[in-house]
């Protein structure tokens, strides 16, 4: 089994390229969902994390705006968060991976927004990073609700440099052009690792 590891800073397009993935064969474990699965009522983050940080649950799950407000700009709370939550994403993952193993999947593919930031890409066979020219990813990201130009640079600023990204790439998808556009290039990415397999 092939695992791709997709990544891409925000407002590249990264989720609708995981899900073109998924709709040509090639499921898709998203980190994020798993997080907001793992907070949902009865997720098996919502215990430790309400020990950790009282007071963060709401109607039996974690309660992200409160929870929020509790670690951002607390590196050691941050810390704490990251401790109790990574191990749970990461046996998610393990779990996505067997089970698609057993069913005999050709290739999978994690989503893993900060790829190059945690140093995991020894895990994937291939890593493909999806991209878009600045002024695009610009105009996608400031027309999110709540979302502002101190916001962007922020995020921004944590992330690795997009040029960086692209160097480090097996495959660059750049998703400026239609979704038909988009979803070639996914379909030629599947195409290359099957003929290589």
């Amino acid at each position: 089994m092939i695992v791709i590891g997709l990544t891409g800073s925000i407002g590249m397009g990264k989720s609708t390229v995981a899900a073109m993935f998924a709709e040509e064969g090639a499921p898709s474990f998203d980190s994020d969902a798993a997080v907001h699965a793992l907070y949902a009522p009865g997720g098996a983050a919502v215990a430790p994390v309400e020990a950790a940080f009282p007071g963060v649950t709401r109607d039996g799950g974690i309660d992200r705006t409160a929870l929020s407000a509790r670690v951002v700009g607390n590196a050691e709370a941050i810390k704490q968060l990251e401790a109790i939550v990574h191990p749970l994403v990461r046996q998610a993952q393990a779990d996505f991976l067997q089970s698609n193993r057993d069913a005999g999947t050709e290739v999978v593919v994690l989503d893993i927004p900060l790829l190059f930031e945690s140093d995991k890409s020894d895990l994937f066979d291939k890593i493909v990073v999806v991209s878009a020219p600045a002024e695009v990813q610009r105009t996608r990201v400031l027309s999110r609700p709540g979302m502002t130009e101190e916001k962007f640079e922020a995020l921004l600023a944590r992330q690795t440099p997009d040029a960086e990204k692209r160097a480090r790439a097996d495959f660059v998808i750049d998703t400026s052009g239609s979704f038909d556009n988009t979803r070639a290039q996914v379909r030629a990415v599947l195409d290359a690792l099957r003929e290589a397999v």
